[in-house]
């Protein structure tokens, strides 16, 4: 039921290091530094804050998940330009603020996404246009070149000197160091190949806009196959009071415990107490052999955090 709700609400149990958490609060506090000097250089008063407060969002996306689709240095700059000269077209033409206003996300929306630089910060700075005050609908067109396109420069080139120090984080995500993965790598044999052309109409197929690029894709696509690697778990490496994952995907995940070894019945046949601590049939438990218990797992598990992880060979 828990794990239903979490699905149901979004919530992603995917691990990150604490040392991933720290570098990303570091580096948004460096990115929004830079935003907040120049924001207060080009643009008097409160409106400068007004101005920060989209930039605060790109340095989420920027410093927190670098290498997403949506952080990428076109997405960064095309989505915050075109929204803005769409949110001064609207304060221009349309008098009405309680119409401009959303008139401007909803237009800055469609551009981005025509312009192929969805960046979701841009609906705030085209938003920022309309109701950002005196100090920000005083200046006009120039709003799209001081304060906005001299911030997005500036945690832009913040956003790439400071991901420079962290190997497994570069940014533009193209510069990450990370070997060059194709299908057929991955596939060893090429016996069970995807093509570029299969993730790219599996994508076509969703419809929507993912923030995961195709060499993510690829990526994870050899890390998959990689754990796919070894075929079926050594019944001798079974432990008592380990757990072991079917390495399924959906409903048909599970995680089993290793309670206790059941009596010898004689019959040569060990036997094993399990207990099912996670997935499907959770809370149930069982005897099974220990043989058929190893063509069960796919390999042993530890809890980590909120998450279970795999434990490696």
């Amino acid at each position: 039921m828990l794990d239903r709700i979490r699905q149901l609400l979004g919530i992603d149990l995917n691990r990150v290091s604490h040392t991933e958490r720290l570098v990303s609060t570091l580096g948004a506090f460096a990115g929004i530094l830079s935003v907040v000097f120049f924001s207060t250089y080009f643009v008097p008063d409160e409106g400068a804050f007004m101005v920060v407060a989209s930039m605060g969002a790109s340095a989420v996306l920027l410093f927190a998940v670098p290498h997403g689709a949506l952080s990428q240095p076109w997405a960064l700059v095309g989505g915050h330009l075109s929204s803005a000269v769409v949110g001064v077209a609207c304060t221009t033409l349309v008098p009405n603020p309680y119409l401009a206003a959303p008139l401007a996300v909803g237009l800055a929306v469609g551009a981005m996404h025509y312009l192929r630089c969805i960046h979701p910060p841009g609906g705030a700075t085209a938003l920022t246009a309309v109701v950002g005050g005196a100090g920000i609908t005083g200046l006009g067109f120039s709003y799209i070149v001081a304060p906005v396109l001299i911030n997005v420069l500036a945690i832009l080139a913040m956003a790439i000197v400071f991901n420079y120090f962290f190997a497994w984080r570069r940014y533009p995500a193209y510069l990450a160091r990370r070997r060059a993965v194709t299908p057929a790598d991955a596939a060893g044999d090429g016996s069970d190949v995807l093509a570029r052309e299969d993730f790219v109409y599996a994508l076509s197929e969703i419809d929507s806009i993912i923030d995961v690029t195709e060499s993510d894709l690829l990526a994870i696509y050899d890390l998959v196959m990689r754990a796919r690697e070894g075929g079926q778990f050594d019944a001798d490496k079974l432990k008592l009071g380990h757990y072991y994952s079917n390495g399924k995907y959906g409903d048909l995940w599970s995680v089993r415990h290793i309670v206790d070894w059941a009596e010898d019945t004689g019959s040569g046949d060990r036997r094993l107490i399990y207990k099912t601590v996670a997935g499907a049939d959770r809370r149930s438990s069982g005897v099974e052999s220990i043989a058929g218990f190893a063509r069960w797992a796919k390999y042993e598990v530890v809890r980590d955090e909120d998450n279970w992880r795999r434990v490696q060979a």
